[in-house]
C-alpha cells in the first residue's frame, strides 16, 4: 500500500505524517516478528505549493519528531504532483484547504476516491484540520505532533490488517 501526506508547503505538517506512520508500520511489523509475512508500504509526503522544493522539513518539525525517536532528515519537500493519483492508494490532506486543491487536480473519480482529510480517521466531531504550526511556537508543533500520532495510528492499523 502507498500512502501520501500532503499539506502546503510539505515541510511541517505532512513530513511528521509520513515520518510517524512510517514509524508506527515499522513497529507494527516488527511486532509481527516472524509470525507473518512483512508488508510493504510506501509513504511519502508532499506539498501543494512548491515554496520549498528540496528543503528539510522545519528545523521544529525535525526537533518534536526526534524527541519521540523519529527522525525527518532524509526527507526532502516536494510538490504534489498529478502522477501522485496513480503511484499512490490513499492521500492524506492535512486541511481543507489542500484537500481541495488537491481534488481540483483530480482528473477522474478513482482519483477523488483516494483523498481524504488525515483527521477524519479520529471521527472527531469538530475541527477536522490539521493546524499550520508554521507561524506559531513549538507548542503548536508539539500539538501536530499528537494529532497526527493518534491518527496515523488508527490509519497504521487498518492497512496492517489489509
Amino acid at each position: 500500500m502507498n500512502i501520501l501526506m500532503v499539506c502546503l508547503g510539505n515541510i511541517c505538517r505532512s513530513p511528521l505524517a509520513e515520518g510517524i506512520l512510517q514509524f508506527k508500520l515499522s513497529r507494527l511489523s516488527a511486532d509481527r516478528g516472524e509470525r507473518k509475512k512483512s508488508k510493504k508500504h510506501v509513504v511519502d509526503s508532499a506539498g501543494t505549493a512548491a515554496y520549498h522544493v528540496g528543503e528539510l522539513p522545519d528545523k521544529r518539525s525535525i526537533a518534536v519528531a526526534k524527541k519521540y525517536g523519529i527522525d525527518l532528515t532524509t526527507q526532502r519537500a516536494r510538490k504534489f504532483t498529478e502522477a501522485d493519483f496513480d503511484a499512490f492508494d490513499l492521500i492524506f490532506a492535512m486541511d481543507a484547504s489542500n484537500y481541495q486543491n488537491i481534488l481540483n487536480l483530480a482528473t477522474t473519480e478513482n482519483h477523488r476516491q483516494k483523498v481524504h482529510l488525515i483527521l477524519d480517521e479520529l471521527q472527531l466531531s469538530t475541527h477536522k484540520e490539521v493546524p499550520d504550526p508554521y507561524y506559531g511556537g513549538e507548542q503548536g508543533f508539539e500539538n501536530v505532533f499528537q494529532l497526527l500520532d493518534k491518527s496515523c495510528g488508527v490509519i497504521a492499523t487498518k492497512i496492517d490488517t489489509l
